[in-house]
């Protein structure tokens, strides 16, 4: 392999980076070689970068793999960078070997005596980008997610354009609370306005979240800078016939504050509460809750959250009918989907949610509150409920679908033909390469 000696540089910097190994060299060495047969090639498709803050279990972190997928699929060049890649919690496709993932400054620190999350992630993030900057060549377009702080320091290379997807805008998901928090927060929201304004186009997961952005970025709404909207997608293939149907309540969260998982377990309390005219007969001593979802025992609110849920389902006397699962794998998820009786998704106002989208892919119905992307997502009364964020109003919709199996199976099999036809991955992908190459056109013309 012949290579010049700032290229080697460039190697031996980027494993020296990433711990060392001669294995990091060694995969650098193998990964500019193909780069550099592309080039002779004269290949037409795309250079596609994607920096993500960390490579975890989420929605978020759903969307950049389905993204990352279905781009390779689609024969573009893409790599995936990120401050933090743990491959014993994370998605499949990450370790797969259908995209490569490159981790850089996973040393530095996630907070500071648990506090100042949103500057650490900001350094994170910026030393990602500063890293692609200098170790790697000029990507076409780099797709941003989530901070928005990089973007300026990724304009510095200006053959590249930028295209920044906000999940929904940080500065409303932050708390300000105290005037301290507000004197801490005042900076950071202003360099996320102004750095999300620098990119060349802006995607958001659902009108919901459109309309929060122009509300929120006053500044650009006024320049005329409007997001376009891009929904997440999931992939049905990886979605099979349900299995012989248990009488479960499924929630699948991040253990968060914000993903409201005690209503939940409130709902399904009352359920058990219910007169009999409103049940009309339904049997309810096989039903069960299980609440699933992605746990870190890094963050101190996933810890206190669980451990407040389950003293919340004691307190509710329903301790012995409710089973939490923390970070399950992929095959786990889809085994508790395929055996549930309906999804209950309990997040207000949330920005998109691809759990409903993963539910209805199974062939399951879902009960949602009535705002947000949800309400993007769920057919009420064809493909789910959309309900008030009430104990009471969730308990009625889950007891409609106890006394009525064949309506809950109906709504299913409405589901999932619904997803095939407006959320499917192929879908998102084909939407997310004509966004990235009409980026690019731009650039040329």
């Amino acid at each position: 392999m012949k290579m010049s000696k700032e290229a080697f540089q460039r190697c031996y910097f980027g494993c020296y980076l990433n711990g060392g190994s001669f294995l990091s060299l060694f995969n650098s060495l193998v990964r500019l070689e193909e780069e550099q047969k592309m080039e002779k090639s004269g290949n037409s498709k795309l250079n596609v970068a994607i920096i993500h803050p960390d490579l975890g279990i989420g929605g978020a972190e759903r969307l950049i793999v389905d993204a990352a997928v279905e781009l390779a699929s689609l024969g573009h060049n893409v790599h995936v960078f990120t401050s933090h890649h743990d491959k014993t919690r994370c998605f499949e496709e990450t370790v797969s070997g259908i995209f490569p993932v490159t981790v850089y400054g996973s040393f530095l620190p996630r907070h500071i005596f648990y506090r100042l999350h949103a500057v650490c992630a900001y350094l994170r993030c910026i030393f990602v980008a500063i890293c692609v900057l200098l170790l790697w060549r000029s990507f076409d377009v780099i797709l941003v997610d989530q901070v928005s702080a990089v973007i300026p320091v990724i304009k510095l290379k200006k053959s590249t354009k930028v295209v920044f997807y906000c999940h929904f805008p940080d500065l409303l998901l932050a708390q300000h609370t105290t005037v301290l928090r507000r004197l801490y927060r005042m900076p950071i929201d202003l360099i996320e306005q102004m750095t999300t304004g620098m990119a060349d186009l802006i995607l958001v997961n659902s009108k919901f979240t459109a309309s929060t952005f122009a509300r929120t970025f006053k500044n650009l709404d006024a320049r005329g800078i409007k997001p376009a909207v891009l929904y997440p997608a999931v992939n049905l293939d990886q979605f099979k016939e349900p299995n012989a149907i248990k009488l479960n309540f499924l929630s699948i969260n991040r253990f968060e504050r914000k993903k409201n998982i005690e209503l939940a377990i409130s709902a399904f309390a009352m359920l058990h509460t219910l007169e009999q005219d409103v049940l009309q007969g339904a049997v309810l001593a096989d039903a069960s809750l299980t609440i699933a979802g992605g746990y870190d025992k890094r963050l101190r609110e996933n810890v206190d959250y669980l451990e407040e849920l389950k003293s919340l389902a004691a307190e509710k006397g329903v301790s012995h009918r409710v089973k939490f699962i923390t970070s399950c794998s992929t095959s786990e998820r889809n085994a508790l989907l395929s055996e549930c009786l309906c999804i209950l998704y309990t997040p207000m106002d949330e920005h998109f949610g691809i759990v409903p989208l993963e539910a209805m892919a199974s062939c399951k119905p879902v009960i949602a509150c009535n705002s947000g992307g949800p309400v993007e997502t769920v057919k009420n009364g064809v493909t789910g409920f959309l309900c008030d964020p009430s104990p009471q109003d969730f308990s009625l919709a889950m007891a409609k679908l106890i006394r009525d199996p064949e309506m809950a199976e109906r709504m299913g099999r409405e589901a999932r033909q619904h997803v095939a036809e407006s959320f499917s991955t192929k879908i998102f992908g084909q939407k997310l390469h004509r966004y990235l190459v009409d980026v690019v056109k731009g650039k040329e013309e």
